[in-house]
């Protein structure tokens, strides 16, 4: 069976970024961010806007087996960083914590319930300055990997619009 719409696609993964500050593609530039192996692969339904569309365009038609290396550009992952995309949250929002480190990830959400992640850039006495640019915005993407299994959604699975595990029935 071949990878199309409504499939159940697990695989494993390496992905590398590269800068886009006229960073070249070679090996040394590159660097590792994670990885999927087959004892524990990545496992999602095709087609229904769960990964980057050009990741998607990429594997639609390879089969179990397959392998796979491709690079996606930043404007066809998760975009050029916006310089503007910041923000000063107030230090009262962090009194229960503690105040974060500069580099920290803080979990994020926006009026309309979408969680995302900012990146801590600066403190001073009344905020904390964080950039809301996707971490790997400005970044080239290098997927390598291989197709571990393609088989048909469930019904459940399309009705739910997401996959249930490599067989179809692990918890939700």
């Amino acid at each position: 069976m071949t990878i199309k719409p409504n499939t159940v696609v697990a695989l494993t993964y390496v992905l590398h970024t590269t800068g886009n500050e006229g960073n070249s593609v070679d090996a040394g530039n590159k660097v590792f961010v994670e990885e999927a192996k087959e004892d524990n692969p990545l496992v999602f339904l095709y087609g229904v806007g769960m990964m980057l569309p050009k990741f998607e365009e990429y594997l639609s038609g390879l089969k179990v087996g397959d392998e796979y290396g491709f690079e996606l550009s930043a404007a066809d992952g998760y975009g050029e960083k916006d310089p503007g995309a910041r923000a000063d949250l107030s230090v009262e929002m962090f009194k229960e914590g503690g105040l974060p480190q500069i580099g920290d990830k803080l979990p994020l959400q926006d009026d309309t319930g979408n969680r995302f992640q900012a990146v801590v850039t600066g403190i001073s006495d009344a905020a904390v300055s964080v950039d809301l640019n996707h971490p790997m915005a400005g970044q080239s993407l290098h997927f390598t990997g291989k197709i571990i299994a393609v088989r048909e959604a469930t019904q459940d699975e399309l009705n739910h619009g997401h996959a249930h595990g490599i067989d179809g029935h692990a918890g939700h």
